[in-house]
This record gives C-alpha cells, structure tokens and sequence, in this order.
C-alpha cells in the first residue's frame, strides 16, 4: 500500500475547512492530504489544472471548488454560472483520468434536483425533469458532473462518484449578507441587528422548509465517503430534520441573545417552499451515525463569526 496524495479543491471554503479540522483527529498515516485554494492556480483553465496535476500527482480528489451564490446571484446570472462551473468540472475529471487519479468524489446540492417533484427526493430522482428556474445554469453544470462520472466509469472503468449535501452552514462559511446562503446571511444580518440596535429582518415569509447539515457532520461523512463508498451513483448527505427559515433565525437570534424587533420582508422571493431530501441510502451504510444537534452547531458557528 502507497501513500495516498489526497487533492481537495475548493479547500479553502466552507466544507475544505471542516475537513482539514475533522482531519486533525481522523487522519490516517498513509494520507497526505492537500487544501487548495484560488492562490494555487484557476481551474477553469485546463493548463493551470493539468499543472497543479502534475505539481501533486494526486491518487484521489475530492472536489468541492465552485462558482456558487445564494438566490438572488444565481438569477443574475444562469449563464455564468452554467459554463464556469462545466469548465471546471470538466478540467478536474478530464486531468483525473489523464494522471490516472484512483477515485474523484464531487460536490453536487440538493438545489439540483427537479423543481416539480415528488418528496421526499432520492439519488434516483436528479434527472426526472428540469431544475427550479431561479438556478438553471448552476444546476444543470451540477448534473453533468452524475453524467460524466458514469460516463467515464462505462468507458473506461473511473472510479469518479459524487455526494449530494443539503444545506450547509458552519465555521469559515461566506457570510456576506448579498451573496452567503441562508444560515450565514442571518448570523451576519443578526450580529449587525444587534451592533446596531436595529431591527432583524428576515427576506420573505420565513415559512419555507429546509434542511441543514453542520460542516463537520458533512466532512466525516465526506472523508466516509472517499475511503469506504464503492458506487458511481451519488448518495444524497442530510438530516432527518427539517426545518423552517423562520425557525433557524429564531435560533440565530437566540444564540446572539438578542431582543430587538424582528421583521418580515415579505415583499421578497420565498424560493422552493421545500426541498426534502431522503436521507435512506446514507442510513443503509451508516445507521448509527449522530448528527451534531442543530442548537449546538448554530452556537458554535456563531461563536466562531
């Protein structure tokens, strides 16, 4: 048995993060594991991609960097974000393969799936129909990366899966308030409320339902995935629990202690009124799996903002 060279793109993020912290305690001696970021080189370039291949001579990826944006971002900008993210999907799995990397295990979302669909969704439903309008472009360069990975496995025997999270949120998330996605956008709105002694405002109804998983949850389940899961097909990383908007930001609020006047904009888009992904196939292999009580991590995320 050699050594392991473990490539993971996007490592700098959110979930890159919690992996390097989970790894501070689940690491293997035969593993060397390297955290990309954008310093390293652009992805969406095949030279500077086949270069980092060369540079490292990885035997198994995980890749998680992305062009990503919350609501309002993705409906800016479907175009952008349909060929960036192709781009760079196709530079990692095509570089993969070329430099003969054992298993690629990618980054897909449940935001992915078909708008008019049947709940709860499992890994067989990703293809049923198309995706919710508001993010085409990001959700149909998402599927592509299923399509190669099979591709690649019939013709020539890649060992390329992809894992699909629910929301994720946790230490070293984007909480820029236009851009972050829901949970990091509220802490920040929240921890300005309060410095302020402004009023907390919360984008539409607050009734829409969704499930989040902790980043340190998601990277154990990730690392979990890298070294025991053997299928090509994607496997959907969730909790049971889900959960309304209005609700996380009650608890946001509640670990800022905060007592200021809350508002509803509901002026503003609600988005998908739910998502609800099956968690069955994850619970099949991992039955025993605790995930981190939702209180607890939002307390100690909004600890680390």
């Amino acid at each position: 048995m050699g050594k392991e060279v473990i490539l993971v793109t996007g490592g700098s993020g959110l979930v890159g993060k919690g992996i390097e912290m989970v790894l501070e305690t689940e690491k293997l001696p035969d593993e060397e594991w390297i955290f990309l970021s954008s310093k390293d080189g652009n992805l969406l370039s095949e030279s500077d991609t086949e270069r980092i291949f060369s540079k490292y001579q990885p035997t198994m990826v995980l890749h998680l960097a992305a062009q990503v944006g919350g609501l309002f971002a993705n409906m800016k900008a479907n175009c952008d974000f349909l060929r960036n993210n192709m781009k760079m999907n196709d530079n990692i799995l095509a570089m993969s393969h070329k430099f003969k990397v054992k298993k690629v295990v990618s980054c897909l979302s449940t935001c992915i799936f078909p708008d008019k669909t049947s709940y709860p969704i499992d890994e067989t439903m990703l293809h049923n129909g198309p995706p919710h309008d508001s993010n085409f472009g990001y959700s149909y360069a998402k599927r592509m990366i299923d399509v190669m990975n099979r591709g690649y496995h019939e013709q020539y025997g890649c060992q390329f899966t992809s894992v699909i999270p629910c929301n994720v949120y946790g230490p070293h998330d984007n909480f820029n308030i236009e851009h972050g996605h829901v949970i990091p956008g509220l802490i920040h709105k929240a921890y300005k409320a309060q410095e302020n002694g402004t009023s907390f405002q919360i984008w539409g109804t607050g009734s829409p339902l969704r499930q989040f998983i902790y980043s340190l949850d998601l990277a154990k389940l990730f690392i979990w995935v890298l070294r025991d899961y053997k299928e090509i097909e994607p496997i959907i990383l969730a909790t049971e629990e889900e959960i309304s908007i209005k609700d996380v930001a009650f608890k946001i609020l509640e670990a800022f202690e905060f007592k200021g006047e809350v508002e509803f904009l509901t002026d503003k888009a609600d988005g998908q009124f739910k998502k609800t992904a099956s968690n069955k196939k994850l619970r099949s292999y991992l039955p025993n799996f605790n995930f981190t009580p939702m209180d607890t991590a939002i307390r100690d995320t909004v600890k680390w903002f």
